[in-house]
């Protein structure tokens, strides 16, 4: 079943059927075009479609929370849907649903956990304090009167003083994602004038999320993973950088140098 071959079956006393044109779909509709409209829990309308290509496309994005994007009263709706109620409205398929499933589950992980296997006993570990590479496991300590300490960066055993955040004393301890930025090469942003020699990799500076930009619109982008927009070219958030600065014009403070480290997301 392709995306335009979903429909909605009229008997279903559970959706609100409504007589309106398809609010995510900006084309009006063609004629003799049948296919029912049912009424999101935000209020618009839509079809199994119109949706299932909407909140997918989210997802190519690194977004997994799905939120509508029409149009209330002048201003964007943004009202978050739940994946229950996408998966009953998109009339999703098998396929779909876990394709819709695994990259949900995958963009959770990284957004909300830190846990890795212990080096010792393989259990998986979560690192509560995100600025310490030390870390305890309480499964081997149950085993052992002595305290096992490993390094969260290489997964050897702890060797060194501690705290650290940078590495630990073991030959090879080294941040690959740092050496990333550090490395990467050069981009330009062909549509912001006078930006050129860009890093092509970027950490975001409220959570660290490693980004690249498309090189096509402006030289903002949204983190893909905490989702706030920031500078690509000069590293401060959207709102700042917008205060001495546009959309397509070079930044007050120039290109900001690659990172040296990379930021810790400090979330609730």
């Amino acid at each position: 079943m392709t995306t335009e071959e979903k429909r909605f079956d009229p008997k279903d006393t559970t959706l609100k059927f409504v007589n309106r044109p398809d609010d995510l779909d900006p084309m009006p509709p063609e004629e003799g075009d049948l296919c029912l409209r049912a009424e999101m829990s935000c209020g618009h309308a839509v079809t199994p479609g119109s949706l299932t290509g909407w909140c997918r496309s989210l997802l190519d994005q690194g977004q997994y929370k799905f939120k509508c994007p029409a149009l209330k009263d002048g201003s964007l709706c943004n009202k978050e849907w739940s994946y229950q109620e996408v998966r009953k409205l998109a009339v999703l398929t098998t396929e779909e649903m876990a394709y819709f499933e695994e990259n949900i589950a995958r963009m959770a992980a990284v957004e909300f956990c830190e846990f890795k296997a212990c080096p010792g006993c393989k259990t998986y570990v979560e690192r509560e304090d995100l600025t310490n590479l030390c870390v305890a496991c309480t499964v081997c300590q149950e085993d052992s009167v002595e305290q096992y300490m490993f390094c969260w960066q290489c997964l050897k055993k702890w060797k060194g003083p501690m705290p650290r955040s940078d590495r630990c004393d073991n030959d090879g301890c080294v941040n690959h994602n740092l050496e990333l930025l550090q490395k990467c090469k050069d981009t330009t942003l062909p549509q912001v004038q006078g930006v050129d020699k860009v890093p092509s990799i970027r950490a975001c500076p409220t959570c660290g999320q490693r980004v690249e930009h498309d090189r096509s619109g402006c030289k903002n982008i949204i983190c893909p993973r905490c989702q706030v927009e920031f500078c690509f070219v000069c590293l401060q958030l959207t709102t700042e950088c917008l205060k001495t600065s546009s959309y397509f014009i070079p930044c007050r403070d120039g290109v900001a140098p690659r990172q040296t480290s990379i930021p810790v997301w400090h979330h609730d």
